[in-house]
């Protein structure tokens, strides 16, 4: 049914934004009728909604605004005048195309704290909050597609792959159902995994986002907090139901957002090949009657951004000696501060919302994501490394790097002077 919004040119329609008196910078006591969140509780109605949602302020129970780094985008629409800020979303025939859970993980409050393992299902699992008036949204949707891939078209012409209608079809066109993920941080539960106490967490956060949510500081009552960050989609090949059975084959990878080779096939490092590596091993393990899964994070540039990505590349090709292995991490380090600020500890809630306790072959290298799996419970039998044949030449240089920091390999770890004879191409090349 379409809605006024979509039958009226959005250049010639707008709403009116609210003004309100005051500004209100903060509320230091619980909010009227606002329903309580017991993270961790068995099911939907002893956990409570999350409600973050700024039309009636009075039912929030959270810290922060629905949809991560999108906020800001749905702030300027409501200044602009082109959305209204009481709209409400309207969830007529949004609800999942697959049923994933409930699972055993969603009750145990250490093994999910960075998202909402009920966020799918928001209209099944409050109805009557909803019809009572509270507007509670999603934080999580399934849907289903086609993924299609010039390496998986490759792949068929070559022979690696056939095509069998069911998980992959004869235009190269993969059949996944596919699930967007928010992030919602239970602050308790995140503190402990990175080992600092909920204070220092909450005040670190409040300080080193310019003061952005007062709420950090000034609502210990408020223990859910949703981060103005990137989420997370993942894509399952084969019967969403299947990952959590430990007794059928899951070929997974945990992969971490990198635009430049990712959309646009830069080939300073391996991040397209591997994840288009990984995704033919998927299809693969459906087709012999097991299941995949790629789980793609917004972490770009290990989690520091393509700013700093950027300066990172002029950094080590314009170094004495050009762009060699021996110094990948430090350039890195002497920019940022920091060699990895992607920090894999929340990395497994995903998995464990999806049930998995086993993963058969893990596509790949990093032992940041291995212990971080295997340290939450999720047991993990065969590593997948990358084909040396897919390694592009000027990303030898982050892979040796890598393999000689301990990255896992099947072959021959570099030594310190085959590190000194790796060098990636100049800026002018």
């Amino acid at each position: 049914m379409s809605t006024a919004s979509e039958s009226s040119a959005p250049d010639t329609v707008r709403s009116t934004p609210r003004s309100p008196g005051h500004i209100r910078l903060t509320s230091h006591s619980a909010g009227f009728g606002a329903p309580q969140i017991s993270w961790g509780a068995a099911t939907a109605a002893e956990r409570g909604p999350v409600i973050a949602t700024t039309t009636d302020r009075a039912h929030r129970n959270v810290i922060g605004t629905h949809s991560g780094s999108y906020s800001v985008y749905r702030a300027l629409a409501v200044a602009a005048g082109a959305l209204s800020r009481d709209h409400r979303a309207d969830l007529t025939n949004t609800s999942p195309t697959d049923v994933i859970g409930p699972h055993r993980q969603w009750a145990d409050p250490n093994a999910i704290v960075s998202l909402d393992p009920w966020g799918a299902t928001v209209a099944e699992s409050f109805p009557e909050l909803l019809a009572s008036g509270y507007d509670i949204r999603p934080t999580i949707a399934v849907t289903k597609a086609h993924v299609i891939l010039p390496e998986i078209a490759e792949a068929i012409s070559r022979g690696r792959l056939t095509p069998d209608g069911e998980f992959l079809l004869s235009t190269g066109a993969a059949l996944v159902t596919k699930a967007a993920v928010e992030p919602v941080w239970w602050l308790p539960g995140v503190a402990a995994r990175f080992g600092c106490s909920e204070t220092d967490l909450r005040r670190t956060l409040f300080e080193e986002t310019g003061g952005m949510y007062p709420e950090l500081v000034t609502r210990s009552d408020l223990e859910v907090f949703l981060p103005p960050i990137g989420g997370q989609t993942i894509y399952i090949f084969g019967d969403p139901q299947d990952l959590s059975n430990p007794a059928v084959e899951l070929t997974a990878r945990v992969h971490d957002e990198c635009n430049g080779s990712d959309v646009f096939g830069s080939d300073i490092c391996t991040c397209r090949p591997y994840l288009t590596h990984a995704i033919e091993e998927c299809i693969q393990g459906a087709q012999r009657g097991g299941v995949g899964l790629v789980a793609y994070s917004r972490k770009e540039g290990r989690a520091l951004g393509e700013v700093t990505k950027f300066l990172v590349y002029n950094a080590r090709k314009r170094q004495v000696g050009g762009d060699t292995a021996d110094q990948y991490f430090a350039r890195t380090e002497c920019v940022a501060g920091v060699q990895d600020m992607r920090f894999q500890e929340l990395m497994p809630d995903v998995l464990h919302w999806l049930g998995i306790t086993r993963i058969h072959r893990l596509v790949s290298m990093s032992n940041m994501k291995y212990d971080a799996i295997t340290g939450s419970g999720i047991e993990v039998g065969e590593r997948v490394d990358i084909p040396d044949e897919l390694v592009p030449e000027d990303a030898r240089v982050e892979i040796d790097a890598k393999m000689a920091a301990g990255y896992f390999t099947s072959g021959a770890v570099p030594t310190t002077d085959d590190l000194r004879q790796v060098k990636g191409r100049g800026l002018s090349g």
